[in-house]
């Protein structure tokens, strides 16, 4: 009898392939019963790139050709980068496993040969494709100009190299990923800049009822705890991609703790807090945040 065939769906910018390779070695390594094949495509989100994403649609253009794939069997399972799929996902298309997580934090990348963020370009803009990581900034560095980036990262360091922009607000994970880790200039502290819900773990997506066992491998408890936590503090507050919301779970033994940060964009009113709790009720202290939170500013 031949292999098993399972066939892994992925983004097809450079650091999607990477972290779907990624995925594939660790289900080689463990199951190498199964043979498989790597499928790429591009999406929606990666397509439109005049617009910031808020105005075109949201998380939900990163993720829809992939999931039409899934649904017509085209590909058995999709690799996403969790912090870039919306706050619902279809409930026949699931979530089957969480990788460890990779550095969460969020970095400033300056062009090659600038040395700090003292020499940076006044007359340029800061480039960031995220309110997010937007409106913190700017609570650490006022007075700067920040202006939308779209693109893949490789793209939007070109765009840096090329003088576009003074620098530019990235995720540490991608960089990591991508061997480029040398072109950070300054990484900030969860602290200073609560990472996006789900930054550095990677989700492997599956439909519903097919055996993909095989994805134990792949999955880290703690990954999916905090993603638990993480998740729903945004399903609450109902946060696409380009929300000014923020969530980042640490775990610690038995325990999970969550720090948020909620922006009403009609006032601009703050709010941040943290909770703690049993890690089996991650999700129920995700949401329990995200409600205190939403009434401060209410």
């Amino acid at each position: 009898m031949g292999k098993r065939k399972i066939i892994v769906g992925s983004r097809e910018s450079r650091l999607a392939v990477i972290q779907s390779q990624f995925v594939m070695e660790q289900i080689r390594k463990n199951h190498p019963e199964l043979e498989l094949e790597l499928i790429t495509m591009k999406t929606t989100g990666d397509v439109i790139l005049e617009q910031t994403l808020d105005k075109i649609g949201g998380k939900g253009l990163f993720v829809k050709e992939l999931d039409r794939a899934l649904c017509q069997g085209v590909i058995d399972i999709a690799v996403h980068s969790l912090k870039d799929m919306p706050a619902e996902i279809p409930e026949d298309l699931p979530i089957t496993a969480f990788s460890k997580r990779e550095d969460p934090r969020d970095v400033l990348v300056l062009p090659q040969g600038t040395g700090s963020i003292e020499n940076l370009d006044k007359e340029k803009a800061v480039g960031c494709s995220s309110a997010r990581r937007t409106i913190q900034f700017l609570d650490l560095y006022p007075g700067l100009d920040v202006k939308p980036v779209r693109g893949n990262v490789l793209t939007r360091l070109k765009k840096l190299d090329e003088g576009e922009f003074s620098s530019l607000l990235l995720a540490f994970a991608g960089l990591k990923r991508l061997s480029l880790e040398n072109r950070i200039s300054r990484v900030f502290s969860t602290e200073e800049m609560i990472p996006s819900a789900g930054q550095g773990i990677l989700a492997i997506q599956g439909r519903k009822g097919e055996d993909l066992n095989f994805l134990a491998c792949i999955n880290d408890k703690d990954a999916q705890t905090a993603a638990l936590a993480e998740r729903a503090f945004i399903q609450k507050l109902d946060g696409g991609c380009s929300s000014p919301a923020a969530a980042f779970a640490e775990v610690h033994g038995t325990e999970v703790r969550i720090t948020g940060l909620y922006v009403d964009v009609e006032t601009g009113e703050k709010a941040k807090g943290s909770m703690t709790g049993d890690r089996r009720d991650a999700a129920e202290i995700g949401y329990r945040l995200a409600t205190r939170l939403l009434a401060e500013v209410r």
